[in-house]
Formats: structure tokens, sequence, C-alpha cells
């Protein structure tokens, strides 16, 4: 059976899936960090300044999931284990598997909202004084990026995004089996 492009419910279904698996490593890491923080008030030490509160959570937030999508859709199955259970997989242009750095690639450009608004939070949490507008502008600016590549997903013949578009990859989906 022929592969053809995955279209948006196809794949927000398989994000959904995903963040189970998301939420899961947060509940775990949430976990932990109570346990941490009650025996050794860690947060003390972790969490003390804007840039180190930014570092430890790209490190422990940020670093893990992009390398569980940026592993997941390079190996042999193209896929994460949400894009796994609805059939999809990750492709080039010609329909073969992505490398590493290219899945890497674009997991960080689809991540790119999801870093500013880390950023914008921890900038609210520690500089309450910063000029709000400076702050809505920035959060305007997420939900725009979202937007535009629900838009192009939605209204491109090949239903790719832009960070699709970017790291020359799609989604592929099939009817029976991959």
């Amino acid at each position: 059976m022929e592969n053809k492009n995955a279209g948006f419910w196809k794949r927000a279904g398989a994000f959904t899936l995903d963040y189970i698996v998301i939420l899961g490593y947060l509940i775990f890491l949430t976990l932990l960090f109570l346990f941490l923080n009650n025996t050794f008030n860690a947060d003390r030490f972790l969490f003390t300044t804007r840039s180190q509160s930014q570092l430890m959570g790209f490190l422990l937030v940020t670093l893990p999931i992009t390398l569980y999508f940026a592993f997941g859709e390079s190996s042999s199955y193209q896929a994460t284990w949400g894009k796994q259970r609805l059939k999809l997989k990750v492709t080039d242009y010609n329909g073969d598997k992505v490398s590493f750095w290219r899945a890497l690639t674009r997991t960080l450009l689809k991540f790119i909202p999801w870093e500013i608004s880390h950023t914008l939070i921890w900038t609210i949490y520690f500089s309450p004084q910063t000029n709000s507008i400076l702050i809505n502008y920035g959060f305007g600016l997420v939900y725009l990026l979202i937007g535009l590549n629900i838009a192009c997903l939605k209204m491109t013949k090949t239903h790719q995004t832009i960070y699709d578009f970017l790291a020359k990859t799609f989604v592929k989906t099939e009817g029976s089996g991959l």
C-alpha cells in the first residue's frame, strides 16, 4: 500500500500519545525532586537564579524529551511510540529513514515555541517587574509559531509544518502496517 502524508488529526493523535510518555517522565521527575527537595533541599542548589533554572529545565526536561523524539524518528521504526501506535513514520523526500541529525534538527525546530515559553515563564518567576507588554509579545510569538505550523500542516498538499519544510521531512501514514 502506498504511503501518504499524514494529516493534522493523525499527527495530533500521535503527539497526544507521545505526551503520555512525556507526562510519565514529568511525573517521575516531579516525584524525584519532591524527594530530593524534602531530603536535601535540592531546589536551593539547582534553581536559585533565572539562568541556572533555565539550564536545569533544559537539561532535565527539554533535552531528554528532544532526544526521545530524535532517537525515535531516526530509528529503524522512523517513529516515536505515539507515531508507531498510529502507523506514522518520519521520512525524507524519497520516503527513506532520516538521520539522527536531521531528526534532531526537526525536533529542535518544533520545540522553539516550547523553549520561548520556558524562557518567558522563568522571566516572570525571577523578574516579575519585567514589562508585561514584552511578556505578552513573547507569548504572542509562541502562539503565532504554533498557529503557522498548524496552518501549514492543514493547508499544504504535503501536510508539512514549517519545521518539516526546514528539516526536509515528511510524516507518512499507511492504511495497514508500515
